[in-house]
């Protein structure tokens, strides 16, 4: 399993999960706000929360067989040109345990 956390502009929100609901096998996201700078971003040394570029946070578990087509569809229908497009991460998942059966592997996500 993996983890993928997506950090994306606000306004390429809806059309990003659009387009991940028509991966067949993925289960769910998460949706965070979140204010964030990349290099370039601060003027100064000392940055302050104003300087911060709003946006939003996702958060997948998937197959491992989902992972090419996840990571494609967030990078080509969140990408815009500009800088600050994002940033995407994967992770490996050892564990995942649905609370409400007690099942747990691939079959709880």
């Amino acid at each position: 399993m993996k983890e993928i956390k997506a950090y994306i502009k606000k306004h390429k929100l809806d059309p990003v999960i659009r387009n991940l609901r028509k991966i067949n096998g993925l289960t769910g996201l998460s949706v965070i706000d979140s204010c964030g700078y990349g290099i370039g971003w601060g003027g100064s040394k000392t940055l302050s929360i104003s300087e911060c570029r709003p946006g939003v946070k996702l958060e997948i578990i998937c197959r491992n067989d989902l992972i090419d087509e996840v990571l494609k569809t967030i990078e080509s229908t969140a990408h815009t040109g500009l800088k600050g497009d994002g940033k995407i991460y994967v992770s490996d998942i050892e564990q995942a345990v649905r609370i409400s059966t007690g099942e747990s592997g691939e079959g709880a996500i």
